[in-house]
């Protein structure tokens, strides 16, 4: 930690906010004479990679500043009247909950504006892609630093717009059906949320969410702590996405480009089940508590459900798209995200908000190295990959094969590497469950995500035999491919060495995430 002053550290915040919003009106505006030679293309591309950097850059200054000592306090906040008839305050701040995901976004949207420099999508102008990169990336910011339940809800609507030009306009086939169904889900699932929101407000007489978490549900009776937590959990659980609410997602990561997929998986995902610590457990915990063996039953049915249609994605001659069985395998890693939730014991909740982290890096990671087979084949199509034209990709891209690998045994859970923790910590946070819950019924659900468990390890075995390995009996017909370039380590190595660290040193996860979810769980109190 470095001593920073508390106005600094409000300054700091405001900016990653707001930066990346004045950011993409500036990529909108003529560029300037005198490019050096430059085309306005790559003049807006690079402006794209400086704003995105400056803003990890402040994300990184406001990490070694945050006081690890008092992970539960509110740091860094701002808090001023903007609608008072309503009692509605922008009200900033982070916590030891909020700030791994903070960084995490940071670092996966300037990563992503790096790798777009070198290798943009084709489609529209540059100018219309770095404007809706920063305006997703201030939206999805937003929405981990925000304190006041309607500007949450703002931030959370505010990437809805981006992530459908993003798919509609950039992504490959099918993008325009793709990017209407996301936006559909994504839009019914708020407006219920919305109700839910407004629910809570009306009946407290705040949206002020410290002082309901506070409060932990003491200024509502049961019954609309209930309906609350139903309307809410729609919503956040679309977004998550949680089985059956899911189908929306394999068919947009199919279609998106390579940096709408990162971002999808590895930020979008999260605000569901940020919105879940942050604002149904301890702001509704009765109500949290009646629906937590349902939340349960229907993440473990996530695992197994995607775990299974991976495995059918995987199967030769299923014609299976490699971008569609990580989207798939994300459904199920979210499970076990819900899981630790659905336990409502410091334990789970520490397992789900690690597994959030290690999930963004994993999946980002493996979603890069799709699009780079991509690039290079022509097609994610797995059985074409593992065909005649495609085997062994040891030989033909040892590197490109290699990094390949990692991801998948990192995603599977892999001890030494941050997929491990996360899920480890769900299934005991599962095993004993918070008090008055059933425990011979999660004992059932943890039974059943083991069994996801096998079944994620057997899927992404298969892949990186056939992708990796080649087909027996079939021998490369091609020449050599193009191994990882320059801007492909650039845009990797960080995504590899956190998952490293985090896999080898958990406690820089969790030393951050433990008092403060403890605080949560007993209602403010530290």
């Amino acid at each position: 930690m470095i001593d920073i002053s508390a106005s600094v550290m409000q300054f700091l915040l405001a900016f990653i906010v707001v930066g990346p919003l004045v950011g993409a009106v500036a990529a909108l505006l003529p560029a300037p004479p005198g490019l050096k030679g430059k085309s306005p293309d790559q003049a807006v591309l690079r402006h794209g990679v400086t704003v995105t950097g400056a803003i990890l850059l402040a994300a990184i200054v406001l990490a070694l500043g945050f006081d690890r000592d008092h992970p539960s306090k509110m740091q860094a906040t701002t808090d001023i009247k903007w609608i008072p008839t309503l009692n509605v305050r922008i009200h900033l701040g982070i916590d030891g909950i909020s700030l791994p995901l903070l960084v995490l976004t940071a670092l996966l949207t300037f990563l992503c504006a790096l790798y777009s420099y070198f290798k943009m999508p084709s489609g529209p102008s540059p100018k219309a892609f770095v404007a809706l990169l920063l305006v997703l990336e201030s939206g999805t910011l937003a929405t981990f630093a925000v304190l006041d339940l309607l500007l949450f809800f703002l931030a959370f609507e505010m990437v809805l717009i981006p992530m459908y030009f993003l798919i509609a306009r950039w992504g490959g086939d099918q993008r325009q059906a793709a990017a209407w169904k996301f936006i559909l889900y994504t839009l019914l699932g708020s407006v219920v949320m919305l109700l839910g929101l407004l629910l809570i407000g009306l009946k407290t007489g705040t949206f002020d969410m410290v002082a309901l978490a506070t409060d932990n549900g003491r200024g509502m009776t049961t019954s609309v702590q209930v309906i609350a937590v139903l309307a809410i959990g729609i919503g956040l659980a679309v977004k998550t996405p949680m089985w059956p609410l899911h189908s929306w997602l394999p068919d947009a990561h199919t279609a998106a480009p390579t940096v709408g997929s990162v971002l999808l998986a590895g930020v979008l995902l999260k605000m569901g089940t940020y919105g879940f610590v942050r604002i149904v457990l301890p702001i509704a915990p009765e109500g949290m508590h009646r629906f937590a063996p349902y939340l349960a039953a229907f993440a473990v049915a996530g695992i197994i459900y995607g775990s299974l249609a991976c495995l059918a994605l995987a199967k030769r001659g299923s014609k299976g798209d490699l971008k569609r069985l990580i989207a798939y395998s994300s459904v199920g890693h979210m499970g076990f995200v819900l899981l630790g939730i659905a336990s409502m014991t410091p334990t789970g909740v520490n397992g789900a908000l690690f597994a959030n982290i290690a999930h963004g890096l994993i999946t980002g990671l493996l979603f890069f190295l799709v699009g780079a087979l991509k690039d290079r084949y022509g097609t994610a199509d797995l059985d074409t990959l593992s065909g005649a034209t495609g085997a062994a990709l040891y030989g033909r891209a040892p590197r490109l094969g290699g990094l390949l690998a990692f991801a998948a045994v990192a995603s599977l859970g892999l001890p030494g590497l941050a997929g491990f923790w996360g899920e480890m910590l769900s299934m005991f946070g599962a095993f004993d469950p918070a008090d008055g819950l059933s425990r011979p019924a999660f004992l059932t659900f943890v039974a059943i995500a083991a069994v996801g468990t096998l079944l994620t390890a057997a899927y992404l075995l298969v892949v990186v035999r056939r992708v990796c390995m080649g087909t027996p009996g079939e021998q490369p017909q091609e020449p050599r491919l193009v191994d990882v370039q320059g801007y492909e380590v650039a845009s990797w190595s960080p995504l590899v060495a956190l998952t490293v660290l985090a896999g080898l040193w958990p406690a820089i996860l969790l030393g951050l995430t433990d008092p403060a979810v403890h605080k949560l769980l007993a209602g403010g109190k530290s």
